[in-house]
């Protein structure tokens, strides 16, 4: 048995190997990396069929692949680490929260993951601008919560979890900052915001994430006010 990560952001990126970092202390299985090898966020659930899927080993289980996280999750659980009994997706750098869930890669690979019979967290990293960015040793030590939270959990056959993380302020708190309540919530059903600036024939996205529409009790509202959001998805 085994446990495949992938992501959006890259293989490269930090949150994947936050991610890495925090499945190491709950699991003893063998770790699979297998990860785009650039960045893709917002791609959403495309996959590749008409050209080749390149793939370059950069260590024992540890592949980049030239495609999307879709892409990454059907060689994983078909070719690559087909004994994985998890496939978890992030930790992406930015929110998937609510309605998200329809551009995200980080979504898209664990909902592939889902189709394909194989149980999935996709795991992400809210991040408010107006704030310092997020320190992975803090997102870390949330994923090891979660992760400890949920692999005992019973999921229901074609469901996936989406988990995301809230950005606090820095603050001192003894040792290390005290994890964040975890809320299992509904999904957002309010629309991102889709304002533009026109400049010519161009229109640039200025849409306010941080802003964004929420409800009471959503994961939106959860993840904002502090706290950890997980909503049980369903493909």
């Amino acid at each position: 048995m085994a446990i495949a990560l992938t992501n959006d952001d890259g293989i490269d990126a930090p949150g994947l190997m936050a991610l890495r970092e925090a499945v190491a202390q709950v699991s003893e299985e063998p770790v699979w990396l297998i990860a785009p090898d650039s960045h893709l966020s917002g791609c959403g659930h495309q996959v590749t069929t008409h050209q080749p899927l390149r793939i370059e080993e950069r260590a024992e289980g540890h592949i980049a692949v030239s495609g999307t996280p879709a892409d990454c999750t059907r060689l994983a659980l078909t070719h690559l680490c087909p004994e994985a009994r998890w496939l978890l997706s992030g930790i992406n750098f930015g929110g998937n929260l609510g309605v998200d869930e329809y551009i995200s890669g980080t979504v898209a690979a664990v909902r592939e993951a889902t189709i394909l019979g194989v149980r999935a967290i996709a795991f992400s990293q809210y991040r408010d601008r107006r704030l310092p960015p997020p320190d992975w040793h803090v997102s870390r030590r949330y994923a090891v919560a979660v992760l400890q939270a949920l692999m005992a959990r019973p999921l229901e056959a074609g469901c996936f979890w989406n988990v995301n993380f809230p950005h606090r302020p820095q603050r001192e708190e003894g040792p290390e900052p005290s994890i964040p309540e975890i809320v299992f919530c509904p999904a957002s059903q309010q629309p991102l915001p889709t304002q533009f600036k026109r400049e010519g024939n161009q229109f640039i996205y200025i849409g306010d994430y941080s802003g964004r529409q929420r409800d009471s009790g959503d994961d939106v509202d959860v993840c904002f006010s502090g706290r950890i959001a997980i909503t049980q998805r369903q493909i």
